[in-house]
């Protein structure tokens, strides 16, 4: 029986994908099941809902009296542009990776599971902040009970490989599916590169498997120079992932992380200014490719969403100046001046 269902329930399902907490993710949760339509078909999702709602109370609530959680592992709350998450087996030099891009102090070691829980840190590509979130590796039998939690958040992933591993292939095969089994797909298409295949149409997604565009990042380039290796690792694994290849000995590749990012994922920034005073250029809002001036006005602040009348923009396809809606496409590097009512 098809579901047929609401434009109501379709937002909210848009919403949930879209959260970028637990909070954010409960609400959306409950308005899921507040809309869908009560029938027959709907059945296993509405039961599937109810489920990830109790769940996610729980979770929120912590652990009851005399329990224990079963791993460290935490999500990270998202900052910057973009979270993304750095994935891979032991001693792939993810770690040290995350500390050549962010400057973290991320723990590395010559030994496997020296990270056990999130690190979080900051790559800066021009003025654009991304929140590189190193996670616990994963292994071909082994992956942190919470490591799903620590994925809910973020935007898309680095797949980190050590290059010169003859085990390389397997370690792909086994993360690939570990994470299927617990709904999160490594996809190979980016809204913003022309890698990959179509994309599924969003009313064929499942609302509670993520979906992450996925770099697949050879490292340890300067211990196998073989240039066709990342090919036939490819070739092999039967993936399309656009590839990045680095070290951090040489520190190849490492300055080409930011603009992938920037480019891949449709940053757009918009710049604020107060009426009669010069725009704040070095502190920009970061939004996706066919965002709007309403949603700019939601990330300054949500009374003034409420209360937008109008804005003046200067940038691509206006006059200097120029009024329009709230409504209206922003662009990067886009100005806008907001007027409330």
């Amino acid at each position: 029986m098809p579901a047929n269902l609401s434009p109501e329930y379709k937002k909210a399902e848009q919403a949930f994908r879209s959260a970028r907490d637990e909070q954010e993710r409960l609400a959306c949760l409950k308005e899921m099941l507040r809309t869908i339509p009560k029938h027959k078909g709907t059945e296993h999702l509405q039961a599937d809902i109810k489920s990830r709602v109790k769940q996610l109370t729980e979770e929120l609530s912590g652990p009851k009296k005399g329990a224990t959680r079963s791993g460290p592992v935490h999500s990270v709350r998202p900052e910057g542009a973009a979270q993304i998450a750095l994935i891979g087996p032991p001693n792939s030099g993810k770690s040290t990776l995350h500390s050549k891009l962010t400057g973290s102090r991320a723990i590395a070691g010559p030994y496997p599971h020296t990270t056990h829980e999130p690190m979080p840190g900051m790559l800066t590509f021009e003025d654009v902040n991304f929140q590189l979130v190193d996670l616990p590796p994963v292994s071909t039998d082994y992956m942190e009970s919470r490591f799903v939690n620590a994925l809910q958040p973020a935007d898309a992933a680095l797949l980190v490989l050590d290059i010169s591993d003859p085990e390389c292939t397997d370690h792909v095969e086994a993360i690939l599916a570990l994470l299927e089994e617990k709904k999160i797909s490594l996809i190979e298409r980016w809204p913003g590169l022309d890698i990959g295949p179509v994309g599924v149409e969003e009313d064929e997604l499942d609302p509670f498997r993520s979906y992450l565009p996925t770099l697949l990042v050879a490292n340890k380039i300067d211990l196998n120079s073989d240039p066709e290796e990342v090919t036939t690792l490819k070739e092999l694994l039967g993936v399309r992932f656009p590839t990045l290849s680095t070290s951090t000995v040489s520190g190849e590749g490492l300055d080409r992380v930011g603009p992938l990012l920037f480019e891949g994922l449709e940053i757009v920034r918009v710049y604020t200014k107060t009426p009669g005073k010069p725009a704040e250029m070095d502190r920009p809002f970061t939004v996706r490719r066919g965002a709007t001036v309403s949603d700019v006005a939601r990330l300054v602040h949500k009374d003034i969403a409420g209360s937008l009348k109008y804005a003046r923009a200067w940038g691509s396809g206006v006059f200097d100046g120029q009024q329009v809606g709230p409504e209206h496409p922003l662009s990067d590097a886009d100005v806008v001046e907001l007027h409330m009512r």
